[in-house]
């Protein structure tokens, strides 16, 4: 059985990081955007991570532009976007896919184990976000609309 720990992904900066690096952690991997009406979610994320990464939660944010084409930028852009917009400082990937034949590999894992209402495995729009345990196992998918403040307790009930 595949978990996120098989999957290896390229950073914002270009070095590929293997997801095993965060074994032992709860993750929550979200794709986001820099020009999406959800793009405010990257401040509650980021005070979200300041609070418990001690306690041992990894954000994974993982831009993508293929939802009205709100993340155009290339990955530098991106990053200096993130950075001084929201001061992120958790761990940012390289513009992916989400969806389609292009989809990257993680995605398409994140998809088939914790499909969406009705069973779908698309990805509706940005900040949709999946719940990872400390074994690797998807637990939880959130939709764009369900913010930081609001999944929680989901987060702290693993940690």
């Amino acid at each position: 059985m595949t978990d996120v720990y098989d999957f290896t992904c390229t950073r914002l900066n270009g070095k590929e990081q293997p997801l095993s690096d965060y074994k032992g952690q709860v993750l929550l991997i979200v794709n986001t955007a820099s020009k999406c009406g959800f793009t405010p979610q990257f401040e509650g994320l980021e005070k979200m991570y300041e609070d418990l990464k001690d306690k041992g939660l990894t954000i994974l944010g993982f831009p993508c532009n293929q939802f009205g084409s709100q993340d155009p930028g290339s990955n530098d852009e991106i990053g200096e976007f993130c950075q001084l917009n929201y001061g992120v400082s958790f761990p940012m990937f390289a513009k992916i896919d989400v969806n389609g034949e292009g989809a990257a590999p993680l995605y398409k894992h994140l998809k088939a184990v914790k499909p969406g209402v009705l069973g779908t495995e698309k990805i509706k729009w940005n900040f949709t976000k999946f719940l990872v345990d400390r074994d690797g196992n998807v637990v939880k998918r959130f939709s764009p609309t369900d913010k930081p403040e609001a999944i929680r307790k989901h987060i702290e009930a693993l940690l």
